[in-house]
């Protein structure tokens, strides 16, 4: 007989979820899960958020189902660890953003009014700040945090800086600011590591500026380019092997007519 049976099915889903996580921290459960911590989970919390955008970059609705679960599975273990730790729970990691959500949308649960998208987002920092009681913070950086991935930290805070002004009207100073950039790149080449890793940097951040100013996600941006590239360097692969030609001793040149010959293969729709 197994340790562990099964969870009830008459059980809603959410709370079969829960006791199976919950069995697999029990004394008697999975030794893997029982090593786990908030911290050593961190890495998995990303990669599965990532993965979910993956599907919907995608539109792999089948593939998007599973991913929201293994997400979801994500959130429920951390509320598993806590409650085990006699720190929350999961009902209250439910109940406080249900009542966040509540509290943050006075024109859909209360008698207020508002405009437009725009009105939605200046109100909800209006209640932030209530709900922290209204002191006012000593930065406009302040709750910003340095845990996200480089490119999304750099958009928050450039979007934070922008809201007291601190930002150019239109897109074409950034394009110059990034030539600017680039060349302090150039200059940097022979000066050392550690002034090149700060120019590059600084380059980065300009081009997220860019695509702030674009109306753009520099996460999406690069995703979608570094699949494209992976899109087309399979494509040379398939080339050398149909071709049956051996990577090694290959120059630049040649991979780079390959690669062509796949850009062009794509533009006629016959990859």
């Amino acid at each position: 007989m197994p340790a562990q049976l099964p969870p009830d099915p008459t059980l809603p889903p959410i709370e079969q979820l829960r006791a199976v996580v919950a069995a697999l921290r029990a004394p008697d459960g999975c030794p893997w899960d029982r090593e786990q911590s908030h911290l050593t989970l961190r890495g998995g919390l990303l990669e599965e958020a990532y993965e979910v955008v993956a599907a919907i970059d995608a539109s792999d609705d089948v593939n998007l189902c599973e991913e929201l679960g293994d997400l979801l599975l994500q959130v429920v273990f951390h509320g598993q660890i806590a409650t085990e730790q006699g720190r929350f729970n999961f009902d209250q990691i439910a109940l406080g953003i249900a009542e966040k959500l509540v509290r943050r949308h006075p024109h859909v649960f209360g008698s207020e009014n508002v405009e437009d998208s725009a009105a939605v987002l200046v109100r909800w920092e209006e209640i932030k700040r209530q709900e922290k009681g209204g002191v006012p913070t000593e930065s406009a950086l302040d709750g910003i945090s340095e845990g996200m991935p480089a490119l999304q930290y750099a958009a928050k805070v450039q979007k934070r800086a922008a809201k007291i002004g601190f930002d150019w009207a239109e897109a074409a100073p950034v394009l110059a600011k990034i030539r600017e950039e680039l060349a302090e790149v150039e200059g940097a080449m022979y000066e050392g590591e550690l002034r090149l890793e700060e120019e590059l940097g600084d380059l980065l951040f300009s081009v997220v500026n860019l695509t702030r100013k674009l109306k753009l996600d520099p996460e999406v941006a690069l995703s979608g380019a570094t699949r494209k590239f992976a899109r087309r360097f399979r494509g040379v692969e398939d080339l050398m092997r149909r071709r049956e030609f051996s990577g090694d001793g290959m120059s630049l040149e040649a991979l780079d007519l390959l690669w062509d010959e796949v850009k062009a293969m794509e533009r006629a729709g016959k990859v």
